[in-house]
């Protein structure tokens, strides 16, 4: 009988742990978009959602008691809004402008102030806000294409990007792919798949905002009436029955 014997088995390294999830917290006054990002974030592997807050005052407070990762961080709040709060913010953690503003001048002074990207809201899919969250707290800069094109205005318009006493964010510090996803023009925002209108849109843009029917029809210089009657509309064609399921689709949280 041939003597059997065993060959000696490789000593693999255990396996690397999973690194922890990336905390952060969702500063917006906007109970839908908080609830949808909350869910949409912890409800993952790799990210989660340790605070809330619904302005700049709530935001500082709870970034020093969690210490997050990242700070998402809106741009129109009540009491004390993105702006004000962002230099304050940007000492305790990277922070990542999501919001629906993106005028020129609101985009520049936030990447002027020390934000690590901006996102405006219908412009990105989840993964995609996922990639940015990591890039943002590795150091590497986000900007979706509607911030982009402020950007890009800014420069065409030969205006100044900063105070020459205060310091920016270098070009340099773009990555070629985060400069080419810049140029994907925003008509591909997956908003088209909705097909709404020319004034439809303005108007959820205004129903996102908050903005009741009557202040509405202010803002637009028409009548109550009329705008029920684009809100009807526009239910129709987001598949959607309520204000809170619309805005949630609209913004991409849902």
């Amino acid at each position: 009988m041939r003597a059997s014997h065993s060959e000696p088995r490789p000593d693999f390294p255990p396996p690397a742990p999973a690194p922890p999830p990336l905390r952060l917290l969702v500063a917006d006054d906007n109970p839908v978009v908080r609830a949808g990002l909350t869910a949409l974030l912890s409800d993952r592997p790799d990210t989660t959602v340790v605070a809330e807050a619904t302005d700049g005052r709530e935001a500082y407070e709870a970034a020093l008691r969690h210490r997050p990762d990242v700070i998402l961080l809106d741009v129109r709040m009540p009491g004390v809004d993105g702006i004000s709060a962002l230099p304050h913010l940007v000492r305790l953690a990277p922070v990542m402008m999501l919001t629906y503003s993106h005028e020129t001048e609101t985009v520049r002074e936030a990447l002027r102030l020390g934000a690590g990207g901006y996102l405006v809201h219908g412009e990105f899919t989840t993964e995609q806000l996922v990639t940015a969250v990591r890039d943002v707290r590795e150091g590497r800069p986000h900007v979706t294409p509607g911030a982009a094109r402020a950007l890009l205005l800014a420069l065409s318009e030969g205006a100044p990007a900063h105070d020459p006493d205060q310091p920016s964010p270098k070009l340099n510090d773009f990555s070629a792919e985060s400069l080419s996803q810049l140029q994907r023009p925003v008509g591909q925002s997956f908003r088209r798949r909705f097909r709404l209108s020319a004034r439809e849109a303005e108007i959820m843009d205004l129903i996102a905002s908050g903005m009741t029917n009557q202040q509405i029809a202010a803002a637009c210089f028409i009548s109550e009436k009329t705008v029920k009657n684009h809100i009807n509309h526009i239910f129709a064609k987001l598949h959607s029955t309520t204000r809170s399921q619309a805005t949630a689709k609209w913004l991409g949280v849902s």
